[in-house]
């Protein structure tokens, strides 16, 4: 009797594994359930998969299944592969990370003051983007021609903001210098190199086997994505991949197939205050204390998140086309191997409660301010309403995913918050 009793408790020690992996997949199940979640989703760690699986569907018409094969666009995952393309080319000696702008396109605004350093770290000064353009059909010459006119934002090195005209104008730079089309460098130097085979550059004209088709909200619904000009939308954006060629891709980072050792050094080394290294960001707010070289992606129904917890060997990827929030999704899926409590998607509900209280709640906690005006309460500004599911708990108005309680000291002052984000709990304290 004590030798079955062994045998039926020891599974759950034996296989631990097991234990996070069902976590991870019943988290998954609510966000279909609550949020419709429509991807793929793939959680690595050591070599071991702990989740792959796809949902939702490729096609909303013919009702065709995502599959774990099945490729999205990556949005702006895609700086990671043109930062590689031209640390490929300096590792070649055929450009310097000093070099300006001006030795590529002497024709551009302030190209004298602009470095190959600058465009990688997101410290060149130029602007965010150009969505208008991107969504036009106007040629690629006229596009340059547009965004040339957008004014930069600061100074280039004086400080550091996200751009993706930067990396247009690096995917421009690549052409120069190979004297190849964007796509066809990155195929042959390395997506061949590194056997993803399941990924490429999008372009307007091409039939790509197994790719998803992509959606977003308006107010009724689900629509089909706008028209995007591939010819012009690249650099900062335009590869599609799958997530295992992404996992490939991760495993491959930790040698130097593709990249040198130097390269790397460089390319996940933070070069300013918001740790922006070339094509990632290190070590960002969400990273659970642990090392992580990462990047999102967003543009209209694509959503994706790329994150590699470097010390622990932990890779999660997580891939949309019904714009489902990727980075939060991943958050929650990382937070669960860590082994964070973290609570499920559910469905939340206005409840009427007693706005007097409202008063006790105001004040700053960590990074968040909570302000009481005209009897609502609202989140760091008036624009994002919190609504009350009972006295003490509140959800965003702009993300119900994202949820405020407010918690009572031992004399009955309200004087801290669990601030919780895809189910990750954080105590903030005044």
């Amino acid at each position: 009797m004590k030798f079955i009793l062994f045998i039926i408790l020891c599974p759950a020690l034996v296989f631990g594994q097991q234990s996070t992996s069902a976590k991870l997949a019943r988290y998954m199940q609510a966000q279909v359930a609550i949020h419709q979640f429509s991807g793929t989703v793939l959680v690595q760690k050591k070599g071991t998969v702990l989740l792959k699986k796809a949902y939702g569907q490729a096609d909303y018409e013919w009702h065709i299944p995502n599959t774990v094969d099945t490729k999205f666009q990556l949005a702006s995952v895609t700086k990671q592969f043109t930062a590689t393309a031209i640390l490929q080319l300096v590792d070649r000696g055929q450009l310097s990370l000093d070099d300006k702008l001006s030795r590529f396109f002497p024709d551009y605004p302030k190209a004298d003051s602009v470095s190959i350093h600058q465009l990688l770290s997101h410290s060149s000064g130029l602007a965010m983007g150009f969505k208008e353009i991107a969504l036009s059909s106007i040629s690629s010459d006229s596009a340059y021609a547009a965004i040339k006119k957008i004014p930069y934002e600061f100074s280039p090195g004086s400080q550091s903001a996200y751009s993706n005209i930067g990396y247009y104008l690096l995917a421009k730079i690549i052409e120069k210098v190979s004297g190849e089309p964007y796509a066809v460098f990155l195929k042959k130097n390395i997506l061949e190199k590194a056997g993803m085979n399941n990924t490429g550059v999008s372009n307007n004209d091409s039939i790509v086997s197994k790719k998803a088709k992509v959606y977003y909200r308006d107010a009724h619904g689900f629509i089909h994505n706008p028209y995007i000009n591939w010819q012009i939308n690249v650099g900062h954006d335009g590869v599609y991949s799958t997530v295992e060629d992404l996992a490939r891709w991760d495993s491959l980072l930790y040698g130097t197939t593709i990249l040198s050792a130097e390269m790397k050094k460089k390319m996940f080394t933070p070069h300013n205050a918001e740790n922006w290294g070339y094509g990632f960001i290190i070590n960002p707010f969400y990273n659970h204390g642990h090392q992580l070289i990462a990047h999102d992606g967003g543009f209209f129904g694509t959503m994706s998140s790329f994150n590699r917890f470097t010390d622990d060997k932990l890779f999660v990827t997580v891939l949309s086309n019904n714009e489902s929030l990727a980075h939060m999704i991943a958050y929650g899926l990382s937070a669960i191997v860590f082994g964070k409590e973290v609570e499920l998607p559910y469905r939340h509900h206005r409840a009427p409660v007693d706005s007097t209280l409202y008063k006790h709640y105001v004040g700053q906690y960590g990074q968040v301010q909570i302000i009481h005006r005209d009897g609502k309460l609202y989140y760091n500004n008036t624009e994002t309403e919190l609504i009350p599911e009972s006295d003490t708990k509140f959800f965003r108005s702009d993300d119900n995913d994202r949820t405020i309680e407010f918690i009572r000291d031992k004399t009955g002052v309200f004087n801290s918050i669990i601030l919780t984000k895809a189910g990750v709990k954080e105590i903030l304290r005044k």
